[in-house]
Order: C-alpha cells, then sequence, then structure tokens
C-alpha cells in the first residue's frame, strides 16, 4: 500500500478515535448532569471527527488527482472510513441523548421549584 495513504488512514483512526473518547466522556458527564462538561467534550469531538473526515476528503482528492495508485485495495483504509462513519454516528446518536438528558433535567427541576 503507498505510504501515503496509510499515512492519511492512520490520522483517520486517530482522530477518529479521539473523537469517540470525547463523545464517550460528554455521555459519563451526561449521567452527572454535567452539561457543561458534556458539552465542551462535544465540542471537541466535532473538532476532531472534522479532522478526520478533511484527511478522508483528502485522500479521495488525491486518488481523483492519481498521486495514489488507484487500482491498490486498502483493507486499512477501509477500516479507516469505517471507524469515521461509525464514529460521526455515535456523535450524532449523543447529540440527541444529551438533548433530551437536559431536557428531562430542566423539567424535573421546574417541578420541584413549584
Amino acid at each position: 500500500m503507498d505510504d501515503l495513504l496509510s499515512q492519511q488512514a492512520m490520522k483517520i483512526i486517530l482522530f477518529a478515535g479521539d473523537a469517540r473518547v470525547n463523545c464517550k466522556n460528554a455521555l459519563m458527564a451526561t449521567e452527572k448532569n454535567d452539561f457543561e462538561t458534556a458539552a465542551e467534550e462535544m465540542k471537541v469531538a466535532k473538532t476532531n471527527i472534522t479532522a478526520a473526515h478533511k484527511v478522508q476528503t483528502q485522500a479521495i482528492q488525491s486518488e481523483m488527482s492519481e498521486e495514489i495508485n488507484v487500482h491498490e485495495h486498502s483493507l486499512l483504509f477501509t477500516h479507516a472510513q469505517d471507524t469515521l462513519m461509525t464514529i460521526y454516528s455515535e456523535i450524532n446518536m449523543a447529540n440527541h441523548l444529551i438533548k433530551i438528558a437536559k431536557q428531562i433535567d430542566e423539567r424535573l427541576s421546574s417541578l420541584e421549584k413549584k
């Protein structure tokens, strides 16, 4: 496999993996009703997943301009793309779960005040 493609695949995996850790940290903070920490972690997760997506886009553009051997299949790059898509979905789900948890917390708080 082309060295450039290997490097790009590893960058995608690392950025996406970091995003997964941030996402998990956000959900753990949400379990403790720490929505400020959750928001901060999700912001970092978005930054990391965006960086992974940019590397993927660069790799695809490189292939289109034939900087990389387009005839060679890369299992590592396929894994990187799968990781990126999976964690992107996890981030989307976490955003919804955090929003729901925050709404429930706000409703419970308003009931306690009455």
